[in-house]
């Protein structure tokens, strides 16, 4: 399907940008602006590194969470506001409590285990790099466990998502 039969919901990077998310006013230059750049709240690592046992220790993130509050509060106080603010580096060190991440960037579904932590990739909407499809990753959380599953756009389109993960959701 081409941009002009969807509607123009598709567009096409031109120049290096893609301007699908930018608002009419966005998409000329109006002068200088600034953003704000943080980096490796990495929770858990300041009781690891203060126990002097960088690979383990780190199951409290109290003080990493307190400075990610006062940077957001320092960041909220700024007039004028900043066009955007980006994260960088390390989120996390240790996990407590967290049975599984998830991330992208691989352009194809993959995935393991390591001590009780399950790493699960979901592949791309765009550029596949694998024999997947392009597509979403639908995760289910309860109380109990996080349930995911992986679906081409057109599976997710057409048929929606199944009734086993539905049915999780429904409150007991």
């Amino acid at each position: 399907m081409s941009a002009a039969e969807a509607g123009g919901v598709f567009r096409r990077a031109r120049g290096r940008t893609l301007d699908a998310f930018l608002s009419e006013k966005e998409r000329e230059w109006k002068g200088p602006f600034y953003f704000i750049q943080g980096a490796d709240p990495q929770f858990g690592l300041m009781k690891a590194w203060s126990t002097g046992d960088s690979d383990s220790g780190g199951d409290e993130w109290g003080q990493e969470i307190r400075l990610t509050e006062q940077a957001v509060e320092a960041i909220n106080k700024l007039k004028p506001k900043p066009k955007f603010f980006v994260l960088c580096g390390d989120l996390i060190h240790a996990m407590p409590g967290v049975t599984a991440v998830f991330s992208g960037h691989y352009h194809r579904n993959a995935g393991g285990t390591y001590q009780n932590l399950d790493m699960v990739v979901s592949s791309a909407i765009g550029c596949q790099l694998g024999q997947d499809t392009h597509g979403l990753r639908v995760v289910v959380v309860t109380a109990k466990k996080i349930v995911h599953r992986y679906y081409s756009l057109d599976e997710l389109s057409e048929k929606g998502i199944e009734a086993d993960l539905m049915g999780l959701m429904e409150e007991k």
